[in-house]
This record gives C-alpha cells, structure tokens and sequence, in this order.
C-alpha cells in the first residue's frame, strides 16, 4: 500500500514538473517570438565606401547677357514707308533697316539749304565788293552771321531727316519685327531687337569668401539645360570691383565664345569654376545621408561573428557636394559598408537584410532623361 502511494506521487511529480517545464519553455519561446516581431531585420541597399578624386569647385547660376544688345526704336513719331530687313537677319553697324515717311522734312531742308547757298554767295560777293570799299565791315558782318545760323538750320533739320532713318547701331542678329508698312509708330515704340551674340557674357554672383580663390582669365566651365551633357569653356573676363552690402556677394562676368549662335541672352547658365588641387575623398551617394538637428549621420552596416549584419549609426563630416555624389570628410573609413537606401526605420543594433538588386544611382553629372 505504501509502495503504490509512492509510486502515485512520483507520477504526480513529473506530470507537474513536464508541465512546468514546458509552460517555462512556452514562454522562452512567445518572448523569442515576440522580440524577432518587434525588432525585424530592415531590407537595405549598400555601397562599400571608396576614395575618387575630387576637383574643387565654385559652382554658382547666371544669365547670358549679349556684349551689345538694344531693343531699336525711334526717336520721332511718324508713318512707316520702307523696311530693309527681314526678321531674324544678321546685320553690319550702319545698316538701314527703316525709313519714315519724311517727305515734308526732306523739302524743308532742301529750301533751307537753298537759304544757306545764297548767304554763302551773298557773302562772297560782297567779299570782293569790300575790296574795292564799295560795302562796310558791317555788311560783312551781317552776312557771316547769316550764313552761319542758315547752316545751323541745315544741320538741324539734317539731323530731324535722319532721325525718320533707323540704322543699326552695332553688327548682331535682329530679333523678330514688330512693325508694318503703313503702320504709325509712336515715339519710343520698339521695332525690333538687335543682339551681338560672339562673344556672349555670363554674369553671376559670388560670395565674398570667393574673391580669394577666383581672378581674371580663369577657367569656366557652364552648362545649359537646353543643351544636356553639353559643357561650355570661357573664361572670367571681369569681377566687380565693389561687394554688394545688402547680399555680401560680387558680381563676376564671364566671357564666352559663341561662334553658331547657340547661346542666347536671358539663358540660364550652370557655372563651375575649378579652384585648387585635386584631392582623394570618400564618396558616397547623397542618400547615404541621414540629416539630423545635431548633425549628419550615415548607417554602417557590421558582420557579427555568428554572421549576423547589424546596423551601426555613425556621425559624419560632409564637403563638396558633386552631382548625386557627396564627398565625406570625417566618419567613415575606406572599405565600411554604407547604407545608402532603406535606413528611415534603422537605429543602432538593427538588424539588416542587403538586397543590392537596385541600388541607386549616384552620378558625377546628372542630366535630365525626356522618355
């Protein structure tokens, strides 16, 4: 009888116990379960970092600007008789491109000039009657200043004549004519414009901390959405002598040569003019970054020795910045993994998963594909 009740409770025993045993064995399992559901592993993209060369670089916006360029018009009102150009030409300095109805001046300069003949033969008669004393210095006088304010009237209606004329101030290309035949043009109304497009500026503005590194006869390089994957050599050909007091920036032109005409002004310019020596940088993609209120950081990612890749944050020092390209300066060591896409929800310690199958891009010189 003691025998069995012994042998019942040592079986109560190791049922209670293998039920202990696996509640305790449940619940390693559920908080295992639980912590892989709260920390997951984060699908990323990586790079291993590596050094390329870098040129320095001033990079800035302009604007072309023509060496000579003018909206024509005239300075008197009047009826349009003739047009001598056609929109779009290239003309000479001196060109006639217009002439007004001028009729009614021409004639009143011809009987002006008219006046001024016979004062000039008044006077030269008389001259020889001086001679002879047949007339006093008086009516010399009288006549030398009648001569001289006919030809001042000459003059002023020649010049009243020339104004009806519109000649092209300097040798360019004229834009499209906004005047008729026919039509009455009002003083000031532009007519056409003309453009000298060889060579053609571009102006930009600097900060001050780059007088330093810029001067006269330097190498530009510019760029032009018009024209992608294009670039543009000039050179600068002056800088402001005075920095703006409101914006602390100076004013730089740089001159370009233009020969086809392909540079318009009012044309938005990428400038870049290289400054110092080359120097070895490690260069990531601008998505490698993650920007924070107390600095820029980048996650790294690290093999443990059971093969496991965690995510480690690391702050970082960023330069030049170069297309989709940034260079980093402090933080990171040639050959670290760098996480360069899906690191929003990574924080120190996060596992990771590297799918590599579409990294993004990260080009020197990025240009706008039209599909």
């Amino acid at each position: 009888m003691i025998k069995r009740m012994a042998i019942m409770l040592v079986a109560v025993g190791i049922v209670f116990g293998g039920l202990y045993g696996f509640q305790i064995f449940k619940a390693g399992m559920i908080k295992e379960v639980m912590a892989g559901l709260a920390n997951p592993p984060q699908t990323v993209s990586t790079v291993v970092a590596t050094k390329d060369t870098w040129q320095p670089k001033i990079e800035a916006v302009g604007a072309f600007k023509a060496v000579n360029g003018a909206d024509l018009a005239l300075q008197v009102s009047g009826i349009v008789k003739d047009i001598a150009f056609q929109s779009g030409d290239m003309v000479t300095a001196g060109q006639t491109l217009l002439q007004l109805v001028a009729d009614d001046d021409a004639a009143k300069l011809d009987s002006l000039q008219a006046t001024a003949d016979l004062y000039a033969l008044t006077l030269k008669r008389d001259q020889e009657q001086f001679k002879i004393r047949a007339v006093s210095q008086a009516t010399l006088d009288t006549d030398l200043a009648n001569l001289k304010n006919a030809r001042s009237l000459v003059a002023q209606q020649k010049a009243l004549v020339e104004q009806k004329t519109l000649k092209a101030p300097f040798a360019g290309r004229l834009g499209i004519r906004s005047a008729d035949i026919g039509q009455f043009l009002s003083v000031g109304t532009t007519i056409v414009t003309l453009q000298a497009l060889d060579p053609i500026f571009v102006d930009l503005f600097l900060p001050q901390q780059a007088l330093s590194q810029i001067k006269v006869g330097q190498s530009v390089l510019t760029m032009i959405d018009t024209y992608p994957g294009e670039t543009f050599a000039g050179e600068i050909s002056a800088i402001n002598p005075k920095v703006d007091s409101g914006s602390r920036n100076v004013q730089v032109r740089v001159t370009m040569q233009n020969p086809d005409g392909r540079l318009l002004p009012g044309m938005f310019a990428k400038v870049s003019i290289s400054v110092g020596q080359p120097e070895p940088l490690i260069t990531l993609a601008q998505t490698a970054i993650v920007n924070n209120p107390y600095g820029d950081s980048v996650f790294i990612v690290d093999k443990t020795s059971d093969g496991k890749l965690l995510a480690r944050e690391a702050f970082v020092k960023t330069g030049l910045v170069r297309g989709d390209q940034i260079a980093v300066t402090e933080g990171i060591k040639e050959g670290e993994t760098v996480v360069i896409a899906g690191q929003i929800k990574l924080h120190n310690g996060s596992p990771v998963v590297v799918d590599n199958t579409h990294v993004p891009v990260a080009e020197a010189s990025p240009s706008i594909v039209d599909r």
